[in-house]
C-alpha cells in the first residue's frame, strides 16, 4: 500500500481516535496534526488514494444531499489500520534469533528537535535500545516497523537502517534482550 493511502487511513483513524479520547490534551494534540499532515499530500494524489481505498473497501463514502462526502473507515479499513496502529507498533520476538543486529542511525537537523525526539520516543517504544542518542538496535527484523514509522513522520532522509552482523557490544547487548 502507498505512503498517501496509509496516511490517508491514519488521519481517519485519528478522527476516531479523536472522537474516544477523553482526555483535552490528547484531542488537542491530535487536532494539531491532522493539518500538517494534509499539507504533505498533493490533491491529485489525495484524490488517488481516496478512490484506490474506497475501491479497497476500506473506507466507507455516503454523499449527502448537499454536495458533502462523508468518509470512514469500514470494518476491512479498521483491521488493516490496526495492524500499523502506531501505538500498538511492537518489535516482535523471534524463536530463534539470526544473529543479526538491526541498527537504526539518524541524523535530524536542530531545527527539526520535535521530530528527532518523536522518532526517538516511537524506536523505543517499539523496542529498539538506544546505542547513542541517534542510533538504536534490537536482534529481530524490524524493516516493516522502521518503514512504517519513517513514513508516518516523513523522515526517510533523516534516517538509515542497516543489518550488522557484529558489534563491539554484543554481549552486553544479548544480555539486554536475553538472547543465548
Amino acid at each position: 500500500m502507498g505512503t498517501v493511502k496509509k496516511k490517508v487511513l491514519i488521519l481517519l483513524q485519528a478522527g476516531l481516535a479523536l472522537g474516544l479520547t477523553p482526555s483535552p490534551r490528547k484531542q488537542w494534540w491530535i487536532l494539531k496534526q491532522i493539518p500538517k499532515e494534509l499539507e504533505k499530500i498533493d490533491r491529485q494524489s489525495l484524490q488517488r488514494a481516496i478512490s484506490s481505498l474506497y475501491t479497497s473497501r476500506l473506507v466507507d463514502m455516503k454523499h449527502s444531499k448537499d454536495g458533502s462526502t462523508t468518509m470512514t473507515l469500514s470494518n476491512k479499513g479498521k483491521q488493516y489500520i490496526l495492524k500499523f496502529d502506531l501505538e500498538k507498533l511492537k518489535i516482535q520476538k523471534q524463536l530463534k534469533w539470526d544473529k543479526k543486529w538491526r541498527v537504526v542511525m539518524f541524523d535530524i537537523p536542530e531545527t527539526k528537535k520535535r521530530l528527532r525526539e518523536a522518532l526517538r520516543f516511537h524506536f523505543k517504544e517499539i523496542g529498539l535500545i538506544e546505542l547513542q542518542k541517534s542510533v538504536l538496535v534490537n536482534p529481530y527484523p524490524c524493516e516493516k516497523e522502521i518503514e512504517f514509522i519513517l513514513e508516518f513522520y516523513n523522515a526517510r532522509k533523516y534516517v538509515r537502517f542497516v543489518v550488522a552482523e557484529e558489534i563491539d557490544i554484543s554481549l552486553h547487548l544479548m544480555t539486554k534482550f536475553s538472547l543465548k
